[in-house]
C-alpha cells in the first residue's frame, strides 16, 4: 500500500538534506519526492541556512538573499515498508510532520 508523508522544514537546506537522505540512504526514487513552499509564497524557509549567514547576520549586498516567507514542504510517496525510515530521516533533519 502507498502513503504520502508530508513534513515542513524551517530551512531549505534541512529540507534538501532530508530528501538526499531518503533518496541515497533508503533508495527511494527521486520522482516520489516533491519539494515546494508550504504556503502560497515562494520561500527558502523561515530560517536562513548557514550559506546565507555571515558573521551571525544575513549576508548583505547580494542578489541571493533568501526569501524567508514561510516553511518548505516536502512530500514523499512511500510504501508501508519504507514509511518509518522516511519519518526518521525527516525528524533527523528537523522536519515537522504535517497532519
Amino acid at each position: 500500500m502507498s502513503d504520502t508523508i508530508t513534513a515542513e522544514f524551517r530551512s531549505r537546506r534541512d529540507a534538501e538534506m532530508a530528501v538526499e537522505h531518503v533518496v541515497q540512504e533508503h533508495g527511494l526514487d527521486r520522482t516520489a519526492v516533491t519539494v515546494g513552499p508550504a504556503s502560497s509564497e515562494n520561500t527558502a524557509g523561515t530560517e536562513a541556512a548557514r550559506a546565507d549567514v555571515e558573521d551571525g547576520r544575513l549576508k548583505s549586498g547580494t542578489d541571493g538573499e533568501p526569501a524567508l516567507h514561510g516553511k518548505v514542504k516536502v512530500s514523499v510517496q512511500v510504501g508501508d515498508a519504507d514509511a518509518d525510515k522516511v519519518r526518521a530521516s525527516i525528524r533527523t533533519f528537523h522536519g515537522e510532520m504535517a497532519s
